[in-house]
């Protein structure tokens, strides 16, 4: 056993905030009539940067030096199936990852289905938001300054997911505290992943399950932004925007590895 109690609580807090950015997303939807899809394509492609760049260069070779190279690749693919899994139990029409009813050219396309959508984008959100807490979480377990840069990627992509649950029913309802509460209320899936997360681990904790963690959380970034981040920012047709903030990422995410 390894003694981690001195993370614990920053642990949860940065899983806190990452999760509940989500709520600033909703913000931003009240005073957007038409959206700028272009800052939206750039953050999404900043913050896939940022998680490939630490998953491949500083979580999977920390695990695969602690554990080995079968057990931290096995990790890693348990990850990636994990989250896959996740996945496609969702159907992709209420994928949180859709901008439902967001466009460049109308701003808002209006339907009768609306509330109904943004209630399902919140369901699904929060399904999703489950093992980013988790990996939120672990990452800074092992390492604080590694997890605050995790969670201000994972805030990135939480931002626009607010847009996507609050907008439909802030145009259903006409309610602009209830469209915040419902996206505010999907981020919370984060901490409550990283809590049972941990309460599930906590009797095993080791050197050998935190390395194994790491690999695990380095698969489900990978997979979140190979899948939903990367395609959704080029959804836009802004895709050397994308691909400059997915660059400007990994060199941002390199330069602070070297700083610590």
């Amino acid at each position: 056993m390894i003694d981690i109690s001195g993370n614990i609580n920053l642990a949860l807090l940065l899983t806190v905030i990452a999760g509940l950015s989500t709520g600033i997303g909703s913000v931003i939807a009240y005073f957007i009539k038409k959206p700028k899809m272009i800052y939206v394509s750039f953050s999404l492609g900043f913050s896939a940067g940022v998680m490939i760049y630490v998953s491949l260069v500083e979580l999977l070779p920390s695990a695969l030096e602690a554990i080995g190279q079968f057990l931290g690749v096995v990790a890693f693919f348990i990850g990636i199936a994990f989250i896959g899994v996740i996945d496609i139990l969702i159907p992709e029409e209420k994928n949180p990852h859709h901008f439902i009813g967001v466009s460049e050219r109308t701003g808002v396309q209006v339907d009768k289905n609306l509330m109904r959508t943004g209630l399902f984008t919140a369901l699904a959100i929060a399904i999703h938001n489950f093992p980013e807490g988790l990996a939120t979480f672990g990452t800074a377990l092992n390492d604080v300054k590694l997890g605050i840069l995790i969670a201000v990627a994972i805030a990135i992509h939480n931002i626009p997911e607010g847009i996507s649950v609050s907008m439909p029913i802030f145009y259903a309802t006409g309610n602009k505290n209830k469209a915040f509460v419902y996206s505010f209320l999907s981020g919370v899936a984060e901490p409550v992943g990283a809590i049972i997360g941990f309460l599930i681990l906590m009797p095993f904790l080791s050197e050998g399950v935190l390395a194994s963690l790491l690999a695990f959380v380095a698969g489900i970034m990978v997979y979140i932004s190979i899948d939903e981040l990367l395609p959704m920012a080029h959804r836009y047709g802004h895709s050397h925007t994308v691909v400059f903030g997915f660059i400007l990422g990994m060199f941002i995410m390199a330069s602070s590895l070297l700083m610590l």
